[in-house]
């Protein structure tokens, strides 16, 4: 127990640091000139109280004399009134304090739908710190820990005092701790559990799920009594306390053992109220270094006018996320979810995650028909192909063409759609950028963008130059290509920026949904007409096999989609696939592993051309790989003929071609 009982005495070090604090010259009366706050004016502990409601409910703000510049805030989340030492000195040093009542809510996620809107309330409308310190008392753990977990870029600090961080202890009682029967019914109503059994199997108590938290290095004090019986320390802050330091995250824990106790342990004395004070504002004085804006990085373009309109008066909307493994991952794609639904609480969202591992813009473009519009008009599209794009080596002409065959498509199954395009971060993009280019698929893929006035985002020269100036590093924070949980926040972070900018204001009567003008295209190859073609459809002869459920026997990896599926199978140079087909494009989709063959093609009776779908991942991965056979024929009809070759890539163990789809540009 005492390995992880550490106590980080700050206290005389902290009092250094904030002789100076960052404090303007405002005055009480000042600040009120400079701002009208709602509610019933009065006063608390010598400061201003506001008492407010906000969406029915019970809510403050208490006002310091003279703010900080950086207009920090401290959240409560429940007892108010409970041990308000800290609270006072926090004022007094220019802190302001907001409590909202979500009582018998239990930090459940209906609580935390109240507690996204209250956070922009805040922010909108008395323009305060985006950061904030965190205050939970008892079962105000539950808010605490289950709002930061969701938003720990958000977060400068969480003070906890004899936490609640397993409801299955307190008011569960279902361990050591007595529990209570009135709060534990309470409880499951909030969440929607139907027994006991329900509740002890969820996975998102404050103790789980800390990895974000950790990553994002959001410091944690815990008060604690030791011999609390009401909340144990034993199923509450130690387990958490010692979850998060293996996590990496900056804990304390102190003890307080002098003074009376009462409640069986649970209301005990602080000790240590200007230590944690003190501890709080060394953290806000370190997060109160400047940080650039996401701003600069976003070509908001037409915006998303039309969405606004939609979410906003139509309380509906289908959103799709398209892009490779950094889309189909958990991170960034959440977060937005939940800011549009924070955003947009009575809107009836259908969310399309369509992200697939190793995916760019090529495959993007021909199964979009299938992965996404089959799904049936997108209001606001996703779409990031930037990484893939250039580690797969699409050439200039193949990024834009499906790129913009990817907008052309959307807009022409609705003309209202919004899109965005974001272009995730590389070692190699990093490299261009402080070289003085432009990575060239940003190029490429800016150009679409700017012909069809879409909106983008360019996060890998916001992360560039965020690591440049100092606010985090590559190796120990964003860590990979595949962002760490850190990286996503920051992701997300830009997101939020970006929708604060292209959402602000509001829906007016007048205003309405149009439809976005199609330019001519830029490439009349484009591939605005992709689609995916069952193999059933293609004729073949005997060096053919069709495997209904195919799995690799070789023990490597795949894929989404490509495994336990059907599967063309041609393994000996005496079969030839024959195919018939209309359009400008033809090309095949294939696993590409270790065995992986050259094809011979030939279109329309032309000469037989090769093509090796060997690929550098294949010796460990079955691969699906696009293999774009012909991009600029006439738009008539068009005959393919496909056999294998005798020769192999020399990596190769052998002379196979698995064919899960044919594609076409379909007129």
């Amino acid at each position: 127990m005492k390995n992880y009982i550490i106590i980080f005495l700050l206290s005389v070090f902290c009092k250094v640091l904030i002789g100076s604090p960052i404090f303007t010259n405002n005055t009480s009366s000042s600040i009120e000139l400079l701002m009208e706050y709602p509610g019933t004016k009065s006063i608390w502990q010598g400061f201003d109280r506001y008492d407010f409601e906000f969406q029915g409910r019970d809510a403050h703000i208490i006002v310091p004399s003279s703010e900080r510049a950086d207009k920090a805030w401290v959240w409560r989340a429940r007892f108010p009134e409970w041990h308000t030492e800290m609270d006072s000195i926090l004022l007094h040093r220019g802190f302001y304090r907001l409590y909202i009542n979500t009582d018998n809510l239990y930090g459940s996620p209906k609580a935390m739908e109240i507690w996204d809107s209250f956070y922009e309330y805040v922010l909108n409308s008395f323009h305060l710190n985006d950061k904030v310190v965190l205050e939970g008392v008892s079962r105000g753990g539950l808010f605490v820990y289950n709002w930061a977990k969701r938003h720990p870029e958000k977060v400068t600090f969480i003070y906890a005092e004899a936490p609640v961080c397993d409801f299955t202890s307190w008011p569960g009682g279902l361990g050591a701790g007595k529990g209570s029967i009135k709060d534990w019914a309470q409880l499951k109503e909030a969440y929607g559990f139907d027994s006991d059994a329900q509740a002890k199997e969820y996975l998102h108590q404050p103790m789980d799920d800390l990895e974000g938290l950790a990553a994002a290095k959001v410091p944690i004090l815990h008060m604690i009594g030791l011999d609390d019986k009401v909340v144990p320390v034993e199923e509450n802050s130690f387990p958490l306390i010692d979850k998060y330091t293996r996590l990496g995250g900056p804990a304390t824990i102190i003890p307080c053992t002098e003074g009376k106790s009462s409640l069986e342990g649970h209301h005990f004395e602080i000790q240590s109220s200007a230590l944690a004070a003190d501890m709080i504002i060394l953290h806000a004085d370190k997060n109160h270094q400047p940080r650039l804006s996401s701003g600069p990085y976003h070509n908001t373009r037409r915006g998303l006018k039309n969405s606004f309109i939609k979410f906003e008066r139509e309380k509906v909307g289908r959103v799709a996320f398209v892009g490779g493994s950094i889309t189909q991952g958990t991170g960034w794609r959440d977060s937005v979810i939940q800011m549009l639904e924070s955003r947009f609480p009575d809107t009836e969202f259908e969310f399309i995650s369509a992200g697939i591992s190793s995916m760019g813009s090529t495959p993007g473009a021909f199964r979009l028909e299938r992965d996404v519009l089959s799904k049936g008009k997108i209001d606001l599209l996703f779409e990031e192909a930037a990484v893939n794009d250039d580690t797969n080596g699409r050439t200039d002409e193949e990024q834009m063409r499906a790129m913009e065959g990817i907008i052309r498509h959307v807009q022409s199954n609705n003309p209202s759609a919004d899109i965005v395009l974001m272009h995730f971060v590389d070692p190699g993009k990093m490299d261009d950028y402080r070289a003085g280019k432009v990575p060239t698929v940003i190029q490429n893929h800016e150009k679409v963008a700017a012909h069809y006035q879409v909106s983008s985002i360019n996060l890998a020269k916001e992360v560039t130059d965020r690591i440049d100036a100092g606010e985090f590093t590559w190796e120990d924070d964003f860590k990979n290509l595949h962002p760490s949980p850190f990286g996503h926040n920051i992701y997300a972070r830009s997101f939020e920026h970006f929708f604060n900018t292209v959402w602000s204001g509001f829906v007016a009567d007048d205003d309405k949904i149009i439809s976005h003008e199609m330019p001519l295209a830029m490439d009349k190859y484009n591939y605005q007409n992709g689609r995916l073609i069952d193999v059933d459809e293609a004729k073949w002869g005997k060096g053919w096999q069709k495997v209904p459920h195919w799995t690799p026997s070789d023990g490597k990896g795949v894929r989404k989609n490509y495994t336990e599926v059907p599967m063309l199978v041609g393994e000996y140079p005496s079969g030839v696939l024959k195919f018939k087909f209309q359009g400008p494009a033809i090309g095949i989709a294939v696993a590409a592993g270790s065995d992986a063959g050259i094809i011979e093609y030939s279109i329309d009776g032309g000469p037989w051309l090769t093509q090796d779908l060997y690929t550098k991942w294949s010796g460990s991965l079955h691969l699906p790989w696009y293999y774009t056979l012909a991009a600029d024929l006439d738009s008539g009809s068009h005959k393919i003929r496909i056999k294998m070759s005798s020769d192999r890539n020399e990596a190769s163990t052998g002379n196979v071609c698995r064919i899960r789809y044919l594609y076409v540009n379909h007129p």
